[in-house]
């Protein structure tokens, strides 16, 4: 049964969506969603790229451009995912499904893509866009104030870092896992020659984005701890 919030009237559409490459019965192109997909893919920028073009009118291409990145990304499209409750119409085969593939992002964020490809086949870009828009507003609506990038990481760890040290971060992939069409990179943000931060991602550079997240969290909590010992160190009743 096609969740209600779907606008899909085709089941063999929906069971071709949601089908991994893993789980097909011969042709793991043909009866799987990965066309579906891409061209899912092609639908969504397209319309969050028009919807950002009509309704930030001053922005400009390098604006209009970070913010689309910020929503046509993994982590939105997980999220979307969960949220229709797609994990529980997911076919995988018995080992996908032993690695936790059911509840993996990449995974999820290609079953939203494979839904819109499918939604434009069978209704047209109207519906489409639609179903786009309603389902990524909380991610559109964050980036309209004005914060294109809210997660650009590594922009923001390439700020603290020069303000602090007057340096700036290096990036190594520390290791590569996975098939080939489910590739994962585990990245590590090196700093004078030490770790401070760890990601992973289905590319080099979300893995580098995840890493730079981890080592922002760090920072932020070094920088709490050594502001409590001085509260602490002045306070004469500590």
């Amino acid at each position: 049964m096609i969740p209600k919030q779907i606008p899909l009237r085709n089941e063999e559409i929906f069971k071709l969506a949601m089908r991994h490459r893993s789980a097909a019965p011969t042709n793991p192109v043909a009866d799987s969603y990965e066309r579906l997909e891409f061209f899912g893919d092609s639908v969504l920028g397209l319309v969050v790229a028009q919807y950002l073009y009509e309704h930030h009118p001053t922005w400009d291409q390098g604006m209009l451009s970070k913010a689309k990145s910020s929503v046509v990304k993994e982590e939105p499209l997980a999220d979307v995912a969960l949220k229709l409750g797609l994990q529980e119409f997911i076919e995988l085969s018995p080992s996908e499904e032993a690695t936790g593939g059911r509840m993996r992002p990449s995974i999820l964020a290609d079953t939203v893509e494979a839904i819109i490809g499918g939604i434009y086949l069978e209704s047209g870009l109207e519906v489409a866009r639609w179903f786009v828009l309603e389902q990524l507003h909380p991610y559109i609506m964050r980036i309209s104030g004005g914060d294109v990038s809210p997660d650009d990481f590594k922009s923001k760890l390439q700020e603290v870092a020069q303000a602090i040290w007057r340096k700036s971060p290096s990036y190594r992939v520390a290791k590569e896992s996975g098939f080939a069409h489910e590739r994962r990179f585990h990245v590590q943000v090196i700093f004078d020659e030490e770790v401070i931060g760890e990601g992973s991602g289905r590319s080099k550079k979300e893995a580098e984005q995840d890493a730079a997240r981890d080592a922002l969290a760090v920072i932020d909590r070094y920088r709490r701890d050594r502001e409590r010992g001085r509260e602490a160190k002045e306070d004469p009743y500590l």
